[in-house]
């Protein structure tokens, strides 16, 4: 299997790597919400409806920080491979966790190497937030407990 080829645009400082990451991990979740959308029972609408709405959010800051520090941020993928099958409200639970676990990790990774206040209590919102999603995600699934102890590591 090959790797994936590195993309020119990331940046080479540590801090601000870590910000194009958590990006490109927001534009996989923004883009996973639409197949959690079409699978999930209308109990779950509103939930999904937030969820995106913090990720599209979430994004366009991040967005935002990036270009003010004179960095590119990446561009969303024409698709992205999911990591299972989605056929079901069930699957559709599952992804969402997936994808807000995946959420906490990049932003972790974003507070660990952050150099400005600014940047780490954005990594603190943002990790924060996909915390609480994943909880609530668990919580319509059935999963108990419902949160980790320290969301985005391995711990």
């Amino acid at each position: 299997m090959t790797s994936p080829t590195p993309n020119p645009d990331r940046p080479s400082e540590a801090d601000k790597a870590a910000l194009f990451d958590a990006v490109a991990t927001e534009h996989a979740a923004i883009y996973g919400y639409g197949i959690v959308s079409a699978h999930s029972s209308p109990d779950e609408n509103e939930l999904v409806s937030q969820a995106l709405a913090q990720h599209r959010e979430r994004r366009e800051a991040a967005i935002s920080r990036l270009t003010e520090g004179s960095a590119k941020a990446p561009l969303p993928a024409v698709g992205y491979q999911l990591p299972f099958a989605v056929n079901n409200p069930v699957d559709a639970g599952k992804l969402a966790v997936r994808m807000e676990n995946d959420s906490a990790v990049a932003w972790r990774a974003v507070i660990e190497q952050a150099t400005s206040e600014q940047d780490r209590a954005f990594g603190i919102t943002a990790l924060t937030e996909s915390a609480v999603l994943a909880a609530r995600w668990n919580q319509v699934l059935g999963v108990w407990p419902v949160t980790v102890a320290f969301p985005g590591g391995s711990e």
